[in-house]
């Protein structure tokens, strides 16, 4: 399995480059990257080059994260790629081994409270690489994705037996919520 973290947003909300913003001591890319490490054999960072990572830039020309889950998927030797957004520095390696551990040839996918589906905090297999890349081509999102392919979605129940609260895919995308995030998920 792939360990891949997203990172080809513009950060216009957050102001500054997310990959570097500072939590506890440490980037949000150390943070996410050093999580996803504790669960897969190798590391990458989808988006533009970043010193001390393998980067794998955008091969698919669409909008969003959907371009660089597509690359990843066309690009990896491996079955699965975990993907992980770098704004979610809370993540932790007990839900992506959970996550892992559940791997088939559908994406696997927590779904919050509200019943909303984390797409930047999933595992993507690689024989979905041909729907991710045409869903790209065609504008569409991770979203959309799901809905063509479906998915093994991961309820409350079970990710919160694995010790989850919602912390991993806690998005950090202004100093707000970085503040907020530090307040309720000391890492």
């Amino acid at each position: 399995m792939l360990g891949a973290v997203l990172t080809g947003g513009r950060s216009t909300r957050m102001g500054r480059d997310k990959t570097e913003v500072i939590v506890a001591g440490r980037t949000m890319l150390d943070w996410v990257g050093a999580a996803l490490a504790e669960v897969t054999g190798r590391v990458v960072v989808l988006g533009p080059d970043r010193e001390g990572w393998e980067s794998w830039s955008d091969a698919v020309h669409a909008e969003g994260p959907l371009a660089g889950i597509a690359t990843a998927l066309t690009r990896t030797e491996d079955d699965q790629v975990l993907v992980v957004a770098v704004d979610q520095p809370f993540v932790l390696a007990a839900t992506l081994a959970g996550l892992a551990a559940l791997a088939t040839e559908v994406p696997v996918v927590p779904v919050d409270r509200d019943g909303v589906r984390q797409v930047t905090c999933a595992v993507y297999p690689a024989v979905i690489a041909t729907q991710a890349v045409e869903e790209a081509a065609a504008g569409g999102s991770i979203q959309s994705l799901l809905d063509r392919v479906s998915f093994h979605p991961v309820t409350p129940e079970e990710w919160g037996r694995w010790g989850e609260d919602g912390r991993s895919w806690f998005s950090v995308d202004t100093l707000d919520r970085l503040e907020d995030g530090l307040s309720r998920f000391r890492p």
